[in-house]
C-alpha cells in the first residue's frame, strides 16, 4: 500500500524537477510591468512600474519593456494594464515644446549664435523637427528640438 502512494509521490517530484529545470533560463529576462492601469496621455512614472521574471519565451523581446529607462518618464500612447508587458511602440517621449508656448530659438552658423523667441507650431520632443514662428516678425522657419526644450536653427 505504501508503494501506491510513493510511486505518484515521486512521480510528481520528477515532474516538478523537471518543469524548474527549465525556469532558470527564462528567469534571467526580466520584463517592466504596469501595476496600475495608464491612460493615453498620462506619464508613467516609476511608482506605477515593476519588474518581474518573464515568465514565457516571446518570439521578438526587443519589442516589449525590459529596462527602466524605455518607461519612466514616457507617455502612454495607448492604454497600459497592470500585469501586461508593455510593448515599447505603446510609448512615446514627452513633448518638450507644445504650440503656443514661447520657446527660446538659436540660430548657429559657425561661430555666429543668434537667439530670437519663437512660437512652435506643433508638438515636438527632443530631435524632432518642428515648425517655428519668430514672435516678432511672423516668419515660419524649421528647427530641432534639443532636450532642453529650445530649438536650433542652422544655415544648412
Amino acid at each position: 500500500m505504501m508503494f501506491r502512494l510513493l510511486r505518484p509521490l515521486k512521480l510528481a517530484a520528477v515532474m516538478s524537477f523537471m518543469a524548474c529545470a527549465t525556469i532558470p533560463a527564462l528567469a534571467q529576462e526580466t520584463v517592466i510591468i504596469t501595476t496600475r492601469v495608464v491612460y493615453p496621455g498620462e506619464v508613467v512614472d516609476a511608482s506605477a512600474l515593476q519588474e518581474v521574471p518573464l515568465q514565457r519565451q516571446l518570439r521578438d523581446i526587443t519589442q516589449v519593456a525590459l529596462d527602466w529607462s524605455q518607461v519612466e518618464g514616457k507617455v502612454a500612447r495607448r492604454t497600459l494594464l497592470p500585469g501586461r508587458l508593455i510593448a515599447v511602440s505603446s510609448l512615446r517621449d514627452a513633448w518638450l515644446v507644445e504650440p503656443g508656448k514661447p520657446v527660446q530659438v538659436l540660430f548657429v552658423h559657425g561661430g555666429l549664435e543668434i537667439s530670437i523667441s519663437g512660437v512652435p507650431l506643433q508638438v515636438g520632443a527632443a530631435g524632432d523637427m518642428v515648425r517655428v514662428r519668430n514672435a516678432d516678425s511672423g516668419a515660419v522657419f524649421s528647427g530641432i528640438v534639443m532636450a532642453d526644450g529650445s530649438i536650433r536653427v542652422s544655415s544648412t
